[in-house]
């Protein structure tokens, strides 16, 4: 955790978000034709195969949809569910989004939202949000007021609360990042600018991508003492140059579905890997992924956040809870 220096990092923090959105904004924008449509062939060609273990998981009457556009920024994609919706924040836009999946509506959720990043759910159903204007973790209680869950740590003000998820325990996991500081709050120190977390399925491992090794490293810790610290931390896998791993999720067989792209339009999209840290399939889209879920009503939807549009899939499994 980092401690505010005096009034111009705070207001520095506060335009954090914006900052690297807007930076990507321009490509992001070119490369979403207006015109853009789904595949006009089965099995979706964009869904690609890279080892015949992902067939399992490809269904072949399933397309590639944007479900939503014309947003700025897109993260942190969490399923609702009890009232079959989707929300999302649009970070630049300062603002949650909502996407009916019975009508198909896409409407404003909440506005301001403290340029809000990562986003899921307590294992009472409470949204929980990570708050980049406001340096904290939010809940969102049953009646829509919204209650503080971390701003400070060791009494210093948290730096920029990225990602999100909760144990079946109900302790609540979010990373907290700072290019000086480069730790991850309470439970690792390793960490150069962590940015997305998820659990394994039985919570026994915790992954966590390193924003600030080059190229990004996703890394891998041994969930120990009751599952409340992590240790033995390595290096699970390393994307190529120019393959920005962001956010991700596992499905109920350990692997995991992970946002990519930014470095070339070739490597936008979602990559899936197996437990083994093997390239076992992709989706291709035409914007780069920053971060996904599962929801639908079978958990087999996936949900993903690209930069300016949200897209979805059904698929062959469904993904692990707490995501």
């Amino acid at each position: 955790m980092g401690e505010a220096k005096d009034g111009s990092k705070r207001e520095l923090l506060k335009a954090l978000a914006g900052v690297a959105a807007m930076a990507a904004m321009p490509r992001a924008m070119a490369q979403t034709p207006a015109g853009w449509q789904p595949s006009a062939r089965y099995p979706d060609p964009t869904v690609k195969v890279v080892d015949p273990s992902f067939n399992r998981y490809r269904l072949g009457l399933a397309k590639v949809e944007r479900i939503a556009s014309n947003c700025r920024w897109n993260e942190g994609p969490v399923w609702f569910g009890d009232g079959r919706y989707l929300l999302w924040s649009d970070i630049p836009n300062n603002r949650l989004m909502r996407w009916d999946e019975q009508s198909g509506r896409v409407s404003e959720f909440r506005k301001p939202s403290n340029n809000g990043n990562g986003n899921t759910r307590d294992r009472q159903g409470r949204l929980l949000t990570c708050e980049h204007d406001t340096r904290r973790v939010t809940r969102t209680e049953y009646d829509g007021t919204i209650s503080v869950i971390a701003d400070k740590f060791d009494g210093k003000p948290l730096n920029s609360p990225n990602d999100i998820v909760c144990k079946s325990d109900g302790s609540i996991w979010f990373t907290d990042w700072d290019p000086k500081t480069q730790k991850l709050a309470v439970a690792a120190g390793d960490v150069n600018r962590p940015n997305g977390l998820a659990f394994s399925p039985d919570e026994s491992k915790l992954y966590i991508i390193e924003a600030g090794a080059t190229p990004r490293i996703v890394k891998l810790y041994d969930v120990v003492d009751a599952g409340t610290r992590l240790s033995n931390g390595r290096v699970f896998l390393q994307a190529e140059t120019g393959g920005t791993p962001d956010g991700f999720r596992l499905d109920v067989d350990g692997n995991l579905w992970m946002g990519w792209g930014m470095g070339s339009e070739a490597l936008d999209g979602v990559n899936v890997f197996n437990s083994e840290a093997k390239l076992i399939g992709r989706i291709e889209l035409p914007e780069r992924c920053a971060n996904l879920c599962f929801g639908g009503l079978h958990r087999n939807r996936l949900f993903m956040a690209a930069s300016t549009s949200v897209y979805s899939l059904y698929v062959n499994t469904q993904g692990a809870p707490g995501g």
